[in-house]
């Protein structure tokens, strides 16, 4: 159960929940947040990077500076239900949220204009990852319709041979 929990939350995520993502190298955005603790509701202030559909944090700058670095967490934000302020939930300045199905996560940006962009950025990654799983449904979708008419007209020249 505790796995389960832990792979929800995005906490000792394991290497194939950020393979191929260069978090290193030109993020779509990084910086400093703190962030609630899951277990001990203690606050913690961490080093984020939002890369390739993905919320990943770290101790700090030089802890994900390297091809070699580990993240103490990921989220990916397919998995995202909603990115929102939450001051009226937590009563503290600069505050929001991010939801998944199994869980919401807390955290406080140094100020309001970093908490918006932080909203804006992940949103837009939420966003981005729905258009893309969308289309590549759809892409799939006309390439099996395409195989299956190109299968079908093949059948049909064998039969009139």
């Amino acid at each position: 159960m505790e796995d389960l929990w832990r792979s929800a939350t995005g906490q000792d995520p394991r290497p194939e929940d950020y393979n191929g993502i260069e978090f290193w190298s030109n993020p779509e955005r990084s910086g400093w947040l703190t962030k609630q603790g899951d277990y001990i509701k203690t606050w913690r202030r961490r080093w984020f990077v939002l890369k390739q559909g993905k919320l990943l944090w770290f101790k700090d700058p030089s802890s994900a500076s390297s091809r070699s670095s580990v993240p103490r967490g990921v989220v990916n934000v397919a998995n995202c239900l909603t990115v929102k302020g939450a001051e009226d939930v937590l009563h503290r300045p600069s505050a929001f949220e991010l939801s998944t199905p199994h869980n919401t996560m807390f955290f406080l940006a140094d100020s309001d204009k970093d908490k918006e962009d932080w909203i804006n950025s992940i949103g837009r990654a939420i966003v981005q990852h729905s258009r893309s799983l969308a289309d590549n449904e759809v892409v799939d979708y006309d390439n099996n319709r395409n195989a299956a008419r190109d299968v079908d007209a093949g059948n049909k020249n064998d039969a009139t041979r």
